[in-house]
């Protein structure tokens, strides 16, 4: 029986919560399934590592788990904590270096959840958002000079390479080239932004030339949000820089239904190094230790990693599985507008895995 290994790490606040949830329901599923099986490996990385240890992983870390099958990954970020030192420190200090360059994250309305758009019931929103993942505005180069005095100059340089670029809209296009209307929005802010911005166009358009059977057009990004909220379903698949689509998918997570919902795989396609897989909305201490996070976006998440394992069948049934408690109001988490904990929902979910006979 084949065995996957992967590397769990909650990390911080709700991301404890929901990894154990999604640990529960994949071992269920490989249960069901019968052909493979997980073995999980725990890392207890984040921010209590780092008031312990006064750094978030160990400097080892990467090492200890660059031969895992994949990284299965909760959250991260402290109130009692700087961001940038949460951020850099662990989910930053692992994309990176693994070269988890293709950011992707699916977004449609799941069966019983409302979208806040009017007019929109579900199939005219349904899309996937390619997000360069390893440099752009979240490349860390810049620094600040004279602090605290008022001539105090602080950079953040966003940086572009061709090959960079040309990978992440080559991705995209291929993604788009998968999926039923072969349909690519490529987002920029090339107007403001004439360097970098402008090379992300003509990077598009030269890569276009190898994908003639995609439809593809190119939209400014605060253009593109009018675009999300008011016509929906001219959209399919989306590919922007590391800031303007993580802005834009938490757009699309809100116009789904919720964040609580939203899953995202950060990919290294030439799988040198581990992928890895976590839900997008953040570690949400305001909610932490209350039982009712949504694992909702943890099971998708899973899916995702199951696809990237090669194990689509089991994929499609844990999809089902989501889609068949989501239609369920009774199981609508308080993000929702429902009272279901996060131990009811899921529980549901192991019972609908193991109800599945197709």
């Amino acid at each position: 029986m084949k065995t996957y290994s992967i590397a769990a790490i909650p990390a911080d606040g709700i991301g404890i919560e929901v990894i154990a949830a999604g640990i529960e329901v994949l071992d269920a599923l490989a249960e069901k399934t019968g052909s493979f099986r997980f073995k999980f490996d725990h890392f207890d990385w984040g921010s209590d590592y780092y008031k312990t240890h006064g750094v978030m992983m160990p400097a080892d870390g990467r090492e200890q788990i660059k031969d895992h099958d994949a990284i299965f990954f909760g959250a991260v970020g402290a109130p009692d904590v700087p961001d940038h030192i949460t951020l850099w420190g662990l989910r930053l200090a692992i994309c990176q270096p693994f070269d988890q360059y293709a950011n992707v994250r699916p977004t449609r309305i799941l069966p019983g959840i409302t979208s806040p758009l009017r007019h929109v019931s579900g199939p005219e929103l349904n899309w996937v958002i390619v997000r360069e993942n390893s440099e752009g505005e979240y490349a860390g180069v810049g620094g600040r000079v004279h602090q605290g005095h008022p001539n105090e100059v602080a950079t953040d340089v966003s940086m572009m390479t061709r090959s960079g670029v040309d990978r992440i809209i080559r991705f995209a296009f291929k993604l788009a080239q998968s999926r039923p209307r072969k349909l690519l929005t490529v987002v920029t802010k090339s107007n403001a932004q004439r360097h970098a911005m402008v090379m992300w166009d003509e990077i598009a358009a030269e890569v276009a030339k190898d994908f003639p059977d995609v439809t593809w057009d190119k939209m400014l990004v605060d253009a593109m949000t009018m675009r999300m909220t008011m016509k929906p379903e001219t959209l399919d698949t989306i590919v922007a820089t590391n800031l303007h689509a993580d802005i834009l998918s938490d757009l699309a997570a809100a116009l789904a239904g919720s964040l609580g919902i939203a899953p995202t795989a950060n990919i290294n396609p030439e799988r040198t190094y581990p992928s890895m897989f976590e839900p997008i909305h953040g570690s949400a201490f305001d909610i932490t230790g209350k039982g009712i996070a949504n694992p909702i976006a943890t099971f998708w998440t899973a899916c995702q990693m199951l696809e990237h394992l090669g194990e689509k069948p089991a994929a499609d049934r844990l999809m089902r599985a989501v889609e068949r408690v989501t239609a369920d109001p009774s199981l609508h988490t308080p993000d929702l507008g429902g009272k279901a904990t996060t131990r009811q929902v899921t529980d549901a979910v192991i019972a609908a895995v193991q109800g599945d006979n197709e």
